[in-house]
């Protein structure tokens, strides 16, 4: 019955049953996807961008990648420009040391980054999002709680956003499903935005046309028109001439030049200024001398 020893072997010692395939470490897992660039599988670097599907990259790798014109890998295969990944505005987290920046250790205590809003950190264990038209991000939690306040407005910048544009960070299969039915509604609004504003252009750039001026008939007993020579101009700068000299002589202020010229027959002038003058009638009737000759010791 027994082996030699006296041992009693088990039946899984003595039956070859089939393997379990080895599982996961789900924690170890989801530190790298929150830690790690999705494209060269090293650590996030500052700025940190993320694709319409949520995951997180270190933007100069996708920049360096479309540079080099390398084929994408199959998580990465709908980033086919800049305009595809968006660049992220995390929190930083004062709790985060020195010692947690230390790569290779399996007990991290605190996450670079958490949520401004309510303070969660962004390690997984929550669920986190993004703002495709700002980039902000925050936790899932908090957006819900004051979604129902400001509608449509980031609550870190008080930027507009719509629903498209909330981008769940590492989601799940179901998250990924709707990320990708989001990335074409964007995709789709940005081509009517294009098409409008050509559109747009097109009617400002386009000018009617100038309406032909009818011609006149012409009839054959119509008089000739008569083309004016150097003589007529001659004599029409003659006539311009003598009448700008009447005119001169007719001018109140230049009869005033005149010998003959008496204020006393000037229509303008008033009384008291005729009376200075000799020429007034009171000075005619005057016994005395004038004011220039008059001395009181003869007069």
């Amino acid at each position: 019955m027994g082996c030699d020893g006296g041992t009693i072997p088990r039946r899984d010692e003595l039956v070859r049953v089939k393997q379990k395939p080895e599982q996961k470490d789900k924690d170890a897992e989801r530190e790298f996807r929150w830690r790690h660039c999705t494209l060269t599988q090293q650590s996030l670097q500052e700025p940190i961008a993320m694709c319409g599907m949520g995951r997180l990259y270190s933007k100069q790798s996708v920049i360096e990648r479309l540079l080099e014109k390398e084929p994408m890998p199959e998580t990465a295969a709908h980033v086919k420009s800049m305009k595809d990944i968006r660049q992220l505005n995390p929190t930083p987290n004062p709790a985060f040391t020195e010692e947690d920046k230390t790569e290779g250790l399996l007990d991290t205590r605190h996450a670079p980054y958490i949520c401004k809003l309510i303070g969660l950190e962004m390690s997984g264990k929550f669920r986190f999002v993004a703002l495709w038209s700002c980039g902000c991000v925050m936790s899932e939690r908090a957006l819900k709680q004051i979604k129902g306040s400001v509608a449509s407005t980031c609550p870190l910048c008080q930027a507009p956003y719509s629903v498209e544009d909330v981008v769940v960070l590492n989601g799940n299969d179901e998250d990924l499903e709707l990320m990708r039915v989001k990335m074409e509604m964007r995709a789709a609004k940005r081509k009517s935005s294009k098409k409008d504003k050509k559109g747009a252009k097109k009617v400002e750039v386009k000018a009617e046309p100038a309406e032909p001026e009818e011609p006149v008939a012409s009839t054959s007993k119509s008089a000739p028109v008569e083309k004016p020579t150097t003589s007529t101009k001659i004599k029409a700068i003659a006539q311009l001439k003598r009448l700008g000299a009447v005119n001169a002589m007719q001018d109140p202020e230049l009869k005033r030049l005149k010998s003959d010229f008496s204020v006393a027959k000037d229509p303008k002038a008033s009384d008291v200024y005729k009376s200075l003058f000799t020429s007034h009638k009171t000075e005619k009737d005057q016994e005395r001398a004038h004011w220039v000759t008059y001395n009181p010791f003869y007069n």
